[in-house]
């Protein structure tokens, strides 16, 4: 089986991911890992040389590539790999494949992503609490139609790593 966990930036996808991985004795794959392995340079790097269409058209063709392992594996997709080149069409009509959604609300993803925009380019530039709400609030609007597709939905808020793990256990069980 493949379990693929979605959900913004920060969300938990590779936490929990690893958590469930090794709960389950699946294999762990973070498609970002899988691209920057593959392209020998960072997610950022690919973005800056080739731009943002290439590393898309990339990261379709790498997990369309998982999608068809026979391997037990969770795989942890980007925030925007949903929204892109049918990808969320690809993952819902995968053989043996199980889709969730982390959903975080907008206060939870301010609060997490302050203390780590300094490692996240995308976001090292917002300086206020108010700026970052307006910027995920925008990118939630866009993506939420993806993400909602998801087999299963799982609420973060308020609850520990362990928490949201085992209720992720719980639902595919």
């Amino acid at each position: 089986m493949i379990i693929v966990l979605m959900g913004y930036m920060a969300s938990g996808k590779s936490t929990i991911g690893k958590r469930l991985a090794k709960k389950l004795e699946y294999n762990f794959v973070d498609l970002d890992d899988l691209i920057e392995a593959k392209e020998q340079a960072s997610v950022s790097e690919v973005f800056k040389e080739k731009g943002e269409i290439y590393f898309r058209k990339q990261e379709a063709i790498y997990l369309r590539e998982l999608l068809q392992t026979k391997e037990n594996i969770i795989l942890s997709v980007g925030g925007g790999t949903p929204c892109y080149s049918g990808n969320m069409d690809a993952i819902l009509n995968a053989a043996n494949t199980k889709s969730i959604y982390l959903k975080a609300s907008i206060p939870t993803l301010i609060a997490k992503l302050m203390k780590k925009k300094a490692t996240r380019p995308l976001i090292a530039h917002i300086e206020t609490e108010e700026a970052m709400g307006e910027f995920i609030g925008k990118h939630l609007f866009e993506r939420a139609q993806y993400y909602n597709q998801a087999n299963i939905k799982i609420a973060i808020d308020n609850k520990s790593k362990k928490e949201v793990a085992k209720d992720v256990l719980d639902c595919l069980l």
